[in-house]
């Protein structure tokens, strides 16, 4: 089994504390933009690879898919997102993303929102999105930014009085393992650059649509605690591609 760390009881709780654990989409600072991004779901088959709470997946099903999979390892994570799921056309798999296995050509969609820098390998992933899917299918992403997965530990530079004078970038070409600080707790994550990410979807058999380092919209400014902070530098990445 893959390092995970949601099902562990103190950090879940923490993160179930979170304003987009409690609020969903509405509090992603990611998600106006994620939207725009997303293609038509109308009889769509759908698979969201490290679901979580099952937002996506409600929203995919909400929104006319014909059938929606979400895949998370945290049986902790799907607990939540089966609570929360009312819709028959949803259901959730306890599984790694990386080990699932589905028939080729089985989905039109696959999703996957800020998990991606919790897998080694994002080649072995972007090979088995392109089986999944039939040709023309959409495969859209959301995943921590090179710029803030660098350094490591995830955290601002302060000064004497505690106030954030920069963000530290560090090793940025040299990818793989690294120990982040979350919710004040350790967690395995993976450092990969911006050059791997693009290019490790066109060598497995994609073509690129949009690219887009997300800002927080302006509504959440100044509701969720640090949001305005994260307009200094990009946190997240969300990439857009199509299966040739």
């Amino acid at each position: 089994m893959k390092e995970n760390r949601y099902d562990d009881e103190v950090f879940f709780e923490k993160y179930s504390e979170m304003p987009r654990s409690k609020e969903g989409l509405a509090a992603a600072g990611e998600w106006d933009t994620l939207r725009q991004l997303l293609p038509d779901f109308t009889g769509k088959r759908v698979l969201d690879l490290g679901c979580g709470y099952g937002w996506h997946c409600v929203y995919a099903a909400q929104r006319g898919a014909a059938s929606v999979v979400g895949v998370d390892l945290s049986q902790r994570m799907l607990e939540e997102a089966r609570a929360r799921t009312d819709s028959p056309r949803v259901r959730y798999l306890r599984a790694a993303m990386e080990d699932v296995e589905f028939p080729d050509g089985s989905f039109d969609v696959v999703l996957s929102s800020l998990a991606l820098h919790y897998v080694g390998s994002f080649e072995a992933v972007v090979q088995k999105v392109n089986r999944f899917l039939k040709p023309g299918g959409s495969f859209v992403f959301s995943a921590e930014h090179p710029v803030f997965t660098a350094c490591g530990p995830q955290d601002w530079l302060y000064d004497a009085e505690g106030k954030i004078v920069c963000f530290p970038v560090d090793n940025y070409y040299y990818e793989g393992r690294r120990t982040a600080h979350f919710l004040g707790e350790e967690v395995v994550k993976y450092h990969r650059t911006l050059t791997t990410y693009l290019n490790g979807l066109l060598a497995g058999g994609f073509e690129l649509k949009s690219v887009v380092e997300p800002q927080p919209p302006q509504r959440l400014l100044d509701t969720v605690p640090g949001m305005r902070d994260e307009l200094r530098r990009p946190m997240m990445l969300i990439v857009s591609a199509v299966k040739k």
